[in-house]
Parts: C-alpha cells; structure tokens; sequence
C-alpha cells in the first residue's frame, strides 16, 4: 500500500475528519508537513494551510514562509500566515521558548479554525515522532496515557500521518518531485527530544535493529490497555468524587488508591512527588495543600479538596456574587426571612460605611440572639467548615465592625428590635 493510500486508509479509519470536511493545515516547510498538504490534496480534500514565523532562527525564518508562500500559490491553496515575537512571549510568562511555540501555535491554530469555520487542525506528527514522544515521557516518568505515544485526536486537532514514518515520508515527497525545507535545529542536539533522536534511538538500535517498530507495536497495544485503565479510572472517580473534592475514606478503601489519586491529580498537571507527598498525608492531619499554576488540592478533614489556585494579589476585592440592598419602612407585622442569602438591619443601627471583604484571623462578632463575642474562627470550626469554605468566606463590615458573616449570621448588634423604625435588607444574588 502506498503512502498516500495508507494515510488516506488511516484517516478513515480512526475517524479523524470526512470526505467534505475543511481541513487546516499546519504547514511548517519541513517535510512532513509538506507530505501531508501534498497528500491531502492530492486526495481532494479542501485545505488551507497556516504558517507561523516565530524568528527564533534569523533568515531560515524567512526563508520558510516565502517557501510556504511558492507552494500555496502553485497549489492554489490558500495560505494564512502570522509573526511571533516569540523571546518576548517566552520571557513574559517565565517559560521555554519551546513551550512559548507550541501555545503560541496552538492558540492562533484554534482561533483561525474558528474563524474559517474549518472542521480540524492538521499537524504532521509520525511514528518516528510517537517513538520519541514515548521515550520522552518514559525518561520524564510517566503513567500508561504517557507511554502510548502521540493521540491521533486531540479535540479539533488531527494527526493523520501517525500511520508512517519519516522514511516514508521522504521517499513519497522524492517520488512527487516535491522539495521542502530543513530546519538547522533539528540536527542539533541542544534539545531533549533532538537527542533522543540522534544519540538514543541509535544506541537503542544496535541492542535491538528493529527497535522503532517494537515501539510502535507496544504503543498500540498500551493505546488498547489504556481503553480498559480508562474505563475502570472513571467507574472508580464516580465512587470518590463529590462535589468538594475527593473522599479520603472511600480513597483509601480503594485496592490501588496512590494509582487513583496520580490519575485524578496529575491530568491537573500536578507532579508525581506532589501526589506522593499527598498521599503520605491521608492518614494525618487536615492542612497539608500543594499547587501549580492552575489548580490547588488541600487535605481536609474527610476530603482532599480541589479547588483553582488564585494567587493573593490576584483574588477579587469583591464577594463572587452580587448583593441586592433594599430600605423600608418597618412594620411590626414584617417577619424576618429565615435564608442564610438574606439579612435584615436596623438601619439606624448600621449608620457606618459599608465594605467587604474576606474574614482575617482576630476577627471577632457577635452572633445574632447572642451577647458576647465570639471569634470567627471559633464560629467556622463549629459550623465544620472545610479550609476552603473557610477561605472563601466574606464579611460585611459598617465602619470596622462585622455586620454579616455573609451567607451564614448577622450580628446581633445591628438586629431588628422594638424601637426599629427602617430596616435595610441584603440579598445574596447568585448571576
């Protein structure tokens, strides 16, 4: 079967995109990218094809895109091209320049597909990069997901030339007569993935010489095991999961509970000695909490709590709801609503400035049919606040005094009593 009928097969078979559906290509000059516009095509699929210059290699950059440019135009396929400034990108958000690449890319990908209205992003990953891939997560440490290799779907994001190989790739575009460009640092072995490819495959090699398609047996034989860990991982996070977080007691009656928890965790992007260290925890004391960037996980009392990681300075200066004030007139037949989402004051009584924010530790009220002071702390303990609820508590405060510990009691220094005469009244609206 030839390259261009496998690919074709391929696509057919793992469902990747239809006959009449529009086809963006991602379309760098290198070979496999030019192999898969030209097969594609060829095959008459309707195309387009996206180029990124991220200057990162000086006139090679530039070279690419005029490139790109000659074969849209003797192809007749129209070419959406985009600069990066990619150093500056990279240096702004503290990442490699690697990374800094593949988010640039993929979200002007998705953004054009959008706006096209095309159907999928084609992008030319092969077996030879699914070999490295597997490598690459082997070396880093990984779960199974990690060892089957590159998905041939991802979302909108297609990978139609995982059926062949490089070899392959570069006879087909040798039999068409069709050039391509070289990117210089793919001969280099600055990077990880470039030595995997130069040093370690060829070591690999002369244990085993037929050491790509072992690999490349064992990726689809994991992608088939990986089908049935699957299945079992979300019968058992319907067993664990509640809405707070992950229960610990169920967690650990589990019979590979460590397993369970990497699975739930690590799609999150926490790391495995995060997930460890979590897990040492279970049986302790409420409080231990790990982050990264998105996501944060806290060990509480019954639940390892999940919850999204926003950084101090970052929180919102205002409660995440919207609080409805009304004023009237009392009357002595008005009977006080028993929601937690509403409050009711005398408004003589709340004469003060009106603010909000979270609760501090010191902070003291008193609590509505009460006299004396009670910390709110103490107040939250009692009411078996998790650490989380804890910290998402607000506050209303008249002057420097707390008035509502909102959604959960006011205080009784502003209550409605005989003598009021006008009550304001706040409700908790939820957009």
């Amino acid at each position: 079967m030839g390259t261009e009928q496998k690919t074709i097969e391929y696509i057919r078979q793992e469902k990747l995109f239809t006959a009449d559906s529009r086809v963006l290509v991602a379309l760098s000059g290198g070979a496999d990218s030019v192999a898969l516009l030209r097969i594609l095509h060829a095959s008459g699929y309707y195309c387009e094809a996206a180029h990124c210059n991220f200057h990162l290699r000086g006139w090679e950059s530039d070279r690419d895109e005029r490139f790109v440019e000659q074969l849209c135009q003797h192809l007749g396929i129209e070419l959406h091209t985009i600069d990066f400034d990619t150093e500056k990108y990279a240096s702004e958000r503290q990442i490699s320049i690697e990374m800094a690449a593949r988010e640039l890319r993929y979200d002007w990908f998705e953004q054009l597909r959008e706006a096209l209205r095309m159907d999928v992003i084609a992008v030319a990953h092969h077996q030879d990069d699914n070999i490295e891939t597997m490598l690459l997560n082997l070396i880093r440490g990984t779960g199974i997901a990690g060892l089957t290799g590159i998905r041939p779907h991802n979302g909108h994001i297609v990978r139609p030339l995982l059926c062949i190989n490089r070899e392959q790739i570069l006879h087909y575009l040798e039999s068409i007569g069709q050039g391509y460009v070289t990117d210089s640092t793919n001969l280099e072995d600055e990077y990880t993935r470039n030595r995997i490819r130069h040093q370690l495959i060829p070591l690999l090699q002369e244990f085993n010489p037929s050491i790509k398609e072992g690999l490349q047996e064992t990726s689809k034989h994991l992608k088939s095991v990986n089908t049935l860990y699957n299945k079992y991982i979300e019968e058992a996070r319907a067993r664990l999961m509640r809405p707070e977080g992950i229960l610990i007691e169920a967690l650990l009656q589990e019979e590979e509970p460590k397993a369970l928890l990497f699975e739930i965790l690590h799609p999150l992007r926490f790391t495995s000695t995060q997930i460890a260290k979590l897990f040492e925890s279970l049986r302790g004391q409420p409080g231990k909490q790990f982050k990264n960037k998105e996501w944060r996980v806290v060990k509480d009392r019954k639940f390892v709590l999940i919850d999204r990681y926003v950084k101090e300075e970052e929180a919102p200066a205002m409660p995440p709801y919207r609080l409805e004030r009304e004023e009237k007139e009392y009357t002595p037949d008005f009977e006080i609503p028993r929601e937690k989402a509403v409050a009711c004051f005398d408004a003589n009584k709340l004469d003060g400035s009106i603010s909000f924010r979270r609760w501090h530790i010191g902070d003291k009220f008193v609590p509505f049919g009460m006299k004396g002071q009670k910390k709110v702390s103490d107040y939250l303990t009692n009411r078996k606040f998790s650490l989380l609820q804890k910290e998402n508590q607000w506050v209303m405060l008249c002057g420097e005094q707390i008035a509502w510990l909102i959604g959960e009691r006011t205080d009784n220094r502003f209550r409605i009593d005989e003598k009021t005469q006008r009550i304001v009244i706040y409700t908790i609206i939820s957009d």
